[in-house]
């Protein structure tokens, strides 16, 4: 276990889990943290800052955190600016779990933590359901992808002869393509009239696909030098078969590299999910991801007058391949095998 000692003396690994463990739990419980409905809007409340929390009522008598009613006003037709109408004779005090979720409002203030979107629908609560999906294709899409490329990848240098020649000849003709251009025009010849979850389903089928081919060539490379090795010679003499040989005595073999790979490869799924949403051939409204969220950063009044909406999930997806990265450079260091003897 040195290297899980290694790995807890680390402090760039326990950033990178703490901060991962607070996006995936906040994800999850999404419904809990924010009293308000994914696609809930309020009349009059597009495009509103984050919300003010105050501490003292109008008259400057302390009653505890609360906010006040507050909607859009005019728009000043030279600037582009939005006045805000603040009702001060109803605060509304601010409630930790209360109603069932982690926070709430009582009377008709609303607590935008991270302000509203052109609909008037929580920002908050759309970065968190937006979370789901973004975060799970990065797991799902990995393992897909690793589980074909190790599969390939083993059998190939496992068998040799002609059907690795034809493995990586398969393996060099995909990695030749482009994989952000393969991406989008895969993409777009998606029917424009299936629902999201099955384009949710499709993008992860369609980023496992290009994703795989670079893992087989170095699974192979690895295999090669394990399978003459003196316990797989001794599980061919028990007549063990050639898959059960791959998946259960060599594969295995290259757990190490697989799993900090696998750590580093994930941000890379998030980070294609974006791209696709952004250009509008990934998930698309009114359910959110962050990549869709992100794509009001091709308004230029959005980007200079209302920043929170583009702001929120460009520093979400970049603290989230951070703590990946962060994450995957720790595994590394304590799984070094040289460090592992000392």
């Amino acid at each position: 276990m040195n290297w899980w000692n290694r790995l807890k003396a680390n402090p760039l690994a326990w950033i990178g889990i703490i901060v991962l463990t607070i996006f995936y739990s906040t994800a999850l419980f999404a419904d809990f943290v924010s009293p308000y409905g994914v696609n809930d809007s309020l009349q009059g409340a597009a495009l509103l800052p984050p919300s003010e929390i105050h501490w003292r009522d109008h008259q400057g008598n302390y009653i505890g955190a609360h906010v006040y009613p507050t909607s859009q006003g005019k728009v000043d037709l030279e600037t582009g600016d939005r006045a805000l109408i603040t009702d001060y004779t109803k605060p509304s005090p601010i409630r930790l779990f209360a109603n069932g979720h982690l926070f709430s409002t009582e009377g008709e203030g609303r607590f935008y933590l991270l302000g509203t979107d052109e609909q008037g629908r929580d920002q908050l609560t759309r970065m968190l359901h937006g979370g789901r999906v973004s975060l799970l294709i990065g797991f799902i899409g990995t393992t897909i992808s690793y589980a074909i490329g190790c599969l390939v990848g083993g059998i190939s240098g496992y068998i040799g002869g002609w059907v690795d020649v034809i493995l990586m000849r398969c393996v060099e003709i995909l990695m030749s393509i482009p994989s952000i251009y393969l991406l989008v025009a895969l993409a777009a010849i998606l029917p424009p009239q299936i629902s999201n979850t099955q384009r949710f389903a499709l993008i992860i089928a369609i980023i496992s696909f290009v994703s795989w081919s670079g893992l087989a060539r170095i699974v192979r490379g690895q295999v090669l030098s394990i399978k003459e090795q003196s316990f797989i010679l001794a599980a061919k003499a028990s007549g063990a078969s050639p898959l059960r040989i791959i998946i259960n005595h060599v594969l295995p073999q290259t757990i190490t590299f697989i799993i900090i790979s696998a750590t580093l490869a994930i941000p890379r799924f998030i980070v294609v999910e974006a791209v696709l949403s952004l250009v509008g051939l990934g998930i698309q409204p009114p359910d959110p991801s962050w990549g869709n969220m992100l794509s009001l950063s091709t308004n230029a009044s959005i980007v200079v007058l209302q920043p929170w909406l583009v702001w929120v999930p460009a520093a979400a997806i970049v603290l989230t391949v951070l703590s990946f990265n962060l994450l995957g450079d720790s595994l590394r260091d304590a799984l070094d095998p040289k460090d592992l003897r000392q």
